[in-house]
């Protein structure tokens, strides 16, 4: 128990020396890359600094696997220099049982990062894409989905229309159970439409069935309500703009996923990319065991058994490679071409499976 507790504290040494060392290091190129985008801009090197450490939640996050497998690296290399994975063997301990404490910390750090981490990743983010928006003096997305439905926002230089509807096809170019509530330049309503149903065209929602409410003045509404067969009401919309409004499901706290996913589904929309990766962030730990057991695989070897260097190296390829075979599952998972469980939880078992049988082989081989 003292060896595990012992091996598990200079784990987590190393790790935390790692992560701070990436965390100054990124945090410093993006103030850089953030002062070359906004350059131009009236932004000052204190937003710069604002939109750096927006940013740097997410960008960290993403490398915590590299960051795992250079102090899973950096451990045994230690321990083997020292010799004291010598002696931990002479004692009767075998490498297997040697990983015990690291894999408890990388899991223990990994549930942090799914459950901590992730929403705060979600939250920096989307505070990051508000604060460029403002710099760029762009809106913000035009989509989102509720419970009670879809809403869109569209605008121009006469006001702005705020669209609810109960559902839509995939693209959200139809839409069906539609109300338009169209506002004026000084912020007030001006008319209310309801309709059957709306599909935008080129510069133009098409509404069938159509009924016209008046809000500019002081009329009875309904007295002076409206019907149309079919009424054109003019949009800037395009179906390209409706689709990046969804925004990337990163930006969606995973506690929060599972209710976006049911109401992505209940508006007619595929979720099938938010699904992917929430079951990719649920398998994040077995990800973050596997670069584990990968980067010990390679280094549990006493270093007077020569190839030290080739051996890291070989760890990080391997490491490298599972990232990518990862991310190509992800795609794949995405695009509907294998089922979304197997692209989360194939490529980490797999990658668990063969660095066990790899050390298994190591010490009884």
């Amino acid at each position: 128990m003292i060896l595990h507790r012992y091996f598990a504290w200079r784990f987590l040494m190393i790790f935390s020396a790692t992560f701070l060392v990436f965390l100054v290091f990124m945090a410093l190129l993006d103030v850089v890359e953030q002062a070359r985008r906004f350059g131009d801009t009236d932004a000052s090197f204190r937003d710069f600094v604002g939109l750096s450490l927006l940013n740097l939640p997410q960008s960290i996050y993403a490398i915590l696997p590299l960051i795992l497998i250079l102090s899973t690296i950096g451990l045994f290399l230690g321990l083997a220099r020292s010799s004291e994975m010598v002696v931990t063997r002479a004692a009767g301990r075998s490498a297997i049982r040697a990983l015990i404490a690291p894999v408890f910390v990388t899991l223990l750090i990994s549930v942090f990062g799914v459950a901590i981490m992730n929403p705060l990743v979600a939250a920096t983010s989307k505070q990051f894409e508000v604060r460029v928006n403002e710099l760029t003096n762009k809106g913000g997305n035009v989509m989102s989905i509720t419970a009670s439905g879809l809403w869109l926002r569209q605008g121009s230089a006469s006001g702005q229309t705020v669209i609810r509807a109960a559902n839509a096809n995939a693209e959200g170019t139809q839409l069906r159970d539609v109300t338009f509530i169209t506002f004026g330049a000084e912020g007030g309503p001006t008319r209310r439409i309801e309709a059957a149903g709306a599909a935008l065209a080129d510069g133009a929602w098409t509404l069938t069935d159509a009924k016209v409410w008046p809000l500019a003045d002081d009329r009875n509404p309904e007295e002076w309500a409206v019907t149309y067969p079919s009424l054109d009401i003019p949009s800037s919309l395009t179906a390209d703009q409706i689709r990046d409004s969804f925004g990337t499901p990163s930006a969606v706290p995973i506690w929060e996923l599972p209710a976006f996913i049911h109401n992505l589904q209940q508006a007619g929309f595929s979720a099938r990319r938010h699904l992917v990766w929430f079951h990719m962030e649920l398998a994040l730990p077995a990800f973050l065991v596997s670069m584990v057991l990968i980067g010990a695989g390679f280094t549990v070897r006493h270093p007077r058994g020569g190839r030290t260097g080739l051996m890291v190296l070989y760890a990080i390829i391997l490491s490298f490679g599972l990232f990518f075979i990862r991310n190509l599952a992800q795609v794949l998972g995405e695009s509907g071409q294998i089922p979304v469980i197997l692209a989360a939880w194939a490529p980490p078992l797999a990658a668990i499976g063969l660095s066990l049988g790899l050390l298994l082989h190591l010490e009884d081989g």
